[in-house]
This record gives structure tokens, C-alpha cells and sequence, in this order.
């Protein structure tokens, strides 16, 4: 065996002894290594059913005034109508929509809505009202959930109840009959944006149609327009609003309104 040889199996084997000392000197693994104990989080106390507001909610709507909201045009006193607990949109001329007093960036909201049982029309002129979930300024369209009468009422179904409006296709239709109580649970995470205005990371959107999950962490393309491509235009905080659809059917209901901002 040459030099080099001779050096070579030395080099070995002092590198398997120092690898057989570190396994022995290497103290075996605890459970207790993989444990977060800190930061704790905060104490929630539920509400008494899953549609009751939690105690760091905020209520929007409780079933006795509209203290929380005003005209999205010229946040006036909202002008909808409040009877027996329920809020129903106001389609006169020149009331039109209404947002919140204030304003959100993440959050967590449970709205409840009602379409009446006497309901006519058919496609988007059938019940149609919209959850704004951040409502830019009273020039853009902002980012809508659409509330419509999706049960055997055919209409494109990326505008259909449970889309986020010409953006999302839900992943079922969980639509209950005209005249029952429906509810939406949405997790709403706002785009950001750099100094320059540019989009920074999107819009996502979580939904659940009457405890059914119908938009999974969606990520829209921009605001939900109507006509045209979505496009994105910086904001930071928004009201959330409601909508009053100019169409001819009767008004639709909501209640049992609350939001969880997000950290």
C-alpha cells in the first residue's frame, strides 16, 4: 500500500470514528422539542350557535337599527327598511346601496339573506343583490359576492349565487327555495400594493353557502366588473356593502350581520 493509499484509509477512518462520536454525543429527540408554547392565543368566547357573533365580533346589523351603516353615495343615514329584526333593501328612487360606517382590511363575516317567496323574474333580474366585500369608492365596482336566486333559476354561473361576480364559478350550488333563510361565511384577505400602486399580492376569498364550501381560497383577478377585464386599483381599508339591484323583483332581506377582523 502506497503513501496516498495509507493516508486515504486514515482519512476514512478518523471520519467514521468522528461520526460514530457525534451519534453517541447527540442527545435523542424529545416531543417536547417540536412544542410551541408561546405566543398563547387570545380567548374567543363562541357564540351559542355557529350564525351567533363571537365576542371580539363586530356587529353590523343586530336586528334593531342601521347605527353601522350609511348611503355608499353620499353616506347619509342608511335609508333601508328595519321590521321584526330583519333589514330589507329600500329599492326607491335614489336610496340605492349602503355600506358600512366602517372600514375593513381582513376579516371573517357572516351575513344572513332571504329571498322572497314571491320572487319572479328569472336570471339575473330575480333576486339580485350583492356583499360588496370591499367597496373602493362609489365610482368602482369594488369586489361582490353575488346574492341571487340560484335555485332552478338558470343564468351564466359565474354570476350565479355563491360567484364572486364574473370571476368565480362555485363549486356547487347549495341554494336553498325562495323564502328560506340562506347564509354566506366568507374569509376575505385584501390585496396589497406596492408605493407605486402595483399589485403587491391579490385578493383571496374563502366562502361558505349555507355551510357549504363553494369558493376555495380564491384569488380574483381585480375588482369585479360588470363589462370588461378585472383590473386591480390600490386602496388600503374599505366599507363592506350592500347592494340595491335596479332590477324589477322584490327586494330581498338580510340579517344576523357580523365581522371578525383579521390580524
Amino acid at each position: 500500500m502506497n503513501a496516498y493509499s495509507l493516508k486515504l484509509l486514515a482519512l476514512t477512518t478518523l471520519l467514521a470514528a468522528s461520526a460514530l462520536t457525534a451519534a453517541q454525543v447527540s442527545p435523542k429527540p424529545k416531543p417536547e422539542d417540536t412544542e410551541v408554547w408561546h405566543p398563547v392565543p387570545p380567548v374567543v368566547t363562541p357564540g351559542r350557535t355557529d350564525a351567533d357573533p363571537p365576542s371580539d365580533a363586530v356587529v353590523l346589523f343586530d336586528g334593531k337599527n342601521l347605527d353601522q351603516w350609511v348611503s355608499a353615495q353620499d353616506h347619509a343615514p342608511a335609508q333601508w327598511l328595519v321590521h321584526d329584526g330583519i333589514l330589507t333593501v329600500n329599492k326607491a328612487h335614489g336610496v340605492g346601496n349602503i355600506e358600512t360606517k366602517r372600514k375593513f382590511k381582513d376579516y371573517q363575516l357572516h351575513i344572513e339573506w332571504r329571498i322572497p317567496a314571491d320572487i319572479t323574474g328569472s336570471g339575473q333580474a330575480r333576486g339580485n343583490s350583492g356583499v360588496f366585500l370591499a367597496s373602493t369608492g362609489p365610482g368602482d365596482d369594488g369586489y361582490e359576492l353575488q346574492v341571487l336566486d340560484s335555485y332552478e333559476n338558470q343564468t351564466y354561473v359565474n354570476g350565479m349565487a355563491g360567484s364572486l361576480y364574473k370571476q368565480s364559478i362555485p363549486l356547487v350550488n347549495a341554494a336553498r327555495k325562495p323564502g328560506e333563510w340562506q347564509s354566506y361565511d366568507v374569509v376575505w384577505t385584501a390585496p396589497r400594493f406596492n408605493q407605486d400602486g402595483s399589485l403587491k399580492t391579490p385578493a383571496y376569498a374563502t366562502v361558505f353557502w349555507n355551510g357549504v364550501l363553494v369558493d376555495d381560497h380564491f384569488e380574483l383577478k381585480g375588482q369585479t366588473l360588470y363589462i370588461g377585464k378585472p383590473f386591480y386599483k390600490a386602496y388600503d381599508r374599505a366599507p363592506i356593502k350592500l347592494q340595491a339591484h335596479g332590477d324589477k323583483s322584490a327586494p330581498i332581506s338580510f340579517r344576523n350581520i357580523w365581522v371578525r377582523e383579521l390580524p
